[in-house]
């Protein structure tokens, strides 16, 4: 009985010793590797910026022979005569002339082909003879919160081009908006959320991933006293969705519905407009007028309907609404399906600009 003890004391005795000398080893090749996860992520970020660098440009404006501002921009095509460089439309709204920048202090003149005031992009075509390097356009469809992410732009002038920055991936689909002077339309943007540094200067500059692929175009941010980090970028997707028509300099016209619209929670304005709504209705934007002649009249629907789908596509409020809708070309049909009651109902609506009889 007694050897048994002592065997089995130094079988318990082995095993320890054992597991002891396995986490050694284990944690000496942890500590030895040369390259742990950190410094891999590091060094991929280093060759996304590298990659991307020398593509992003100093956009710098004037009016009457006076620098207005200065943004961001950056080369995303060239051939052997021309090269275009994409940038946020108000950036370069209102200029008279507006200058071009590289990394190696170069500077051309740039002739603004076409924009997209709605959607906030502009395109301006350079000489290709002096441009370094070109852009690589990512897409945003694997893109996950959490992401490493880098802004690069001009922050306040060009003495600061080429500032990088980076952050990650705070949000996915935001809705932004904000009003567009003497328009029928507003700015209305579904954007990519990142706590990167972005500054005034910044708008119009690459969001990059960590393969140097451009994913989005920063474009905003929120200035509010107490609060640091909510930036915002145009999906690449977005930017890119009518870059033929831009190119060629055509006008960007953006359907127009003819309607006033309010969410289902502004309870005191469907108060004021006496609108009372069916219980099972928890989404969708109210109509609290039609206008007379406009397709949203001619398609039938009155006020106090709740449109709560375009194409199948479920809209949960105003801005969801009017960026579906802005996502169409004048003459195209689409399917709008909405409350009246407590019964959905649908209809077709062939879309028209704004004063389009």
């Amino acid at each position: 009985m007694r050897k048994k003890i002592i065997i089995l004391t130094l079988l318990i005795i082995s095993f320890g010793l054992g597991l002891t000398a396995m986490f050694l080893l284990s944690n000496k090749k942890l500590t030895n590797d040369p390259q742990p996860i950190v410094y891999k992520i590091e060094e991929a970020g280093t060759k996304a910026v590298a990659k991307a660098y020398d593509s992003v440009v100093v956009v710098i404006t004037y009016n009457n022979e006076k620098v207005k501002s200065n943004g961001t921009g950056f080369v995303y095509k060239k051939n052997e005569t021309d090269a275009y460089v994409m940038t946020n439309y108000h950036v370069v709204e209102k200029t008279d002339e507006i200058k071009i920048t590289f990394n190696n202090n170069e500077t051309v003149s740039g002739e603004l082909l076409g924009y997209d005031e709605v959607g906030d992009i502009a395109i301006i075509k350079i000489s290709s003879e002096h441009v370094i390097s070109v852009a690589e356009i990512g897409d945003t469809k694997n893109l996950e919160i959490g992401n490493t992410v880098y802004a690069i732009g001009s922050p306040f002038n060009s003495d600061y081009s080429g500032t990088t920055t980076m952050g990650c991936i705070s949000a996915k689909d935001r809705m932004i908006s904000y009003p567009i002077e003497n328009n029928a339309y507003e700015a209305v943007l579904k954007v990519i959320q990142t706590d990167a540094a972005i500054n005034p200067g910044n708008s119009g500059g690459p969001l990059i991933d960590l393969s140097g692929h451009v994913i989005g175009i920063t474009s905003s941010k929120l200035m509010i006293n107490n609060v640091e980090g909510i930036g915002f970028a145009i999906p690449i997707e977005d930017a890119f969705k009518r870059i033929d028509k831009l190119e060629k300099g055509e006008q960007i016209k953006r359907p127009y519905l003819g309607v006033t619209l309010v969410d289902i929670i502004d309870k005191y304005i469907l108060f004021l407009n006496k609108i009372s709504l069916s219980e099972k209705i928890t989404y969708g934007s109210v109509v609290l007028n039609v206008s007379a002649n406009s397709v949203a009249f001619e398609s039938g629907l009155k006020k106090g309907d709740v449109i709560i789908s375009v194409n199948d596509v479920k809209v949960k409020n105003t801005l969801e609404l009017k960026y579906e809708i802005y996502s169409y070309e004048i003459d195209e049909e689409i399917k709008i399906k909405y409350y009246r009651g407590d019964n959905i109902k649908e209809t077709t609506i062939q879309l028209k600009p704004y004063n389009w009889q």
